[in-house]
């Protein structure tokens, strides 16, 4: 079975907790999408939808979901969104889709979490897949330098580089910039987090912690699911 199927079956076990009438956090990148096609799918009555962000808003309006925001609905009663990287404890890595900012607002906002992945996702250590950092634009090189430090505090050599595509640099929805540190491996996620918090010019981290209350992963075999 490809990741992409386990990623499917993920997304619509995760469809299956949702009841009629409540607001549902929907996360993005590819396992999410699932989860929409699959919510959307079963035709529940009352739902209110909050994307996390405008490809996942665009993928729920063209699938007949009623969408809000949190401004209208602050409370939310599930998110359901996908991970980078699924370590101990359900500490996460996400903002592959260079959404993080608005998936974490809508998270903290959530009465429950629940990530979904393919197998390949869980990890015994955080690190290998680059945690993402979103900057102000406005004089992000030297953000990134005060990125280097802590980075270097916690023994990560490899400076942070400047995510790009084909148009240049990424920004995100909110006009920002990501910056991208390959760690290897993430010994103390908790301090990670804190430090780079800290510096003036980060707006938010990668770094999921303490927020999911569940996983659900895909497997050839069928969907095991995980808690802290």
């Amino acid at each position: 079975m490809s990741a992409d199927d386990q990623k499917r079956r993920a997304g619509e076990a995760a469809a299956e907790r949702v009841e009629a009438g409540m607001v549902v956090g929907l996360g993005t990148g590819s396992t999410a999408a699932w989860f929409v096609k699959a919510l959307a799918a079963r035709g529940l009555d009352g739902l209110r939808c909050v994307p996390t962000s405008e490809a996942t808003a665009e993928l729920a309006r063209e699938l007949g979901l009623t969408l809000s925001t949190l401004e209208d609905t602050p409370r939310i009663d599930l998110t359901v969104d996908g991970a980078d990287e699924i370590g101990p404890g359900l500490a996460l890595i996400k903002g592959g889709g260079a959404a993080l900012l608005r998936e974490k607002l809508v998270w903290e906002a959530s009465t429950r979490c629940i990530v979904i992945a393919d197998s390949a996702k869980v990890v015994k250590t955080l690190g290998a897949f680059a945690l993402p950092i979103e900057v102000v634009a406005f004089g992000h090189k030297t953000t990134a330098n005060r990125i280097a430090d802590v980075l270097a505090d916690h023994e990560i050599a490899m400076p942070a580089r400047v995510r790009t595509a084909e148009r240049g640099l990424v920004r995100t929805d909110g006009g920002n910039l990501i910056y991208d540190a390959k760690c290897g491996a993430i010994h103390d996620p908790v301090r990670l987090a804190d430090d780079l918090k800290l510096i003036t010019g980060v707006v938010e981290h990668g770094l999921f912690l303490d927020l999911a209350d569940e996983a659900m992963i895909g497997l050839d075999s069928g969907v095991d699911v995980l808690t802290p």
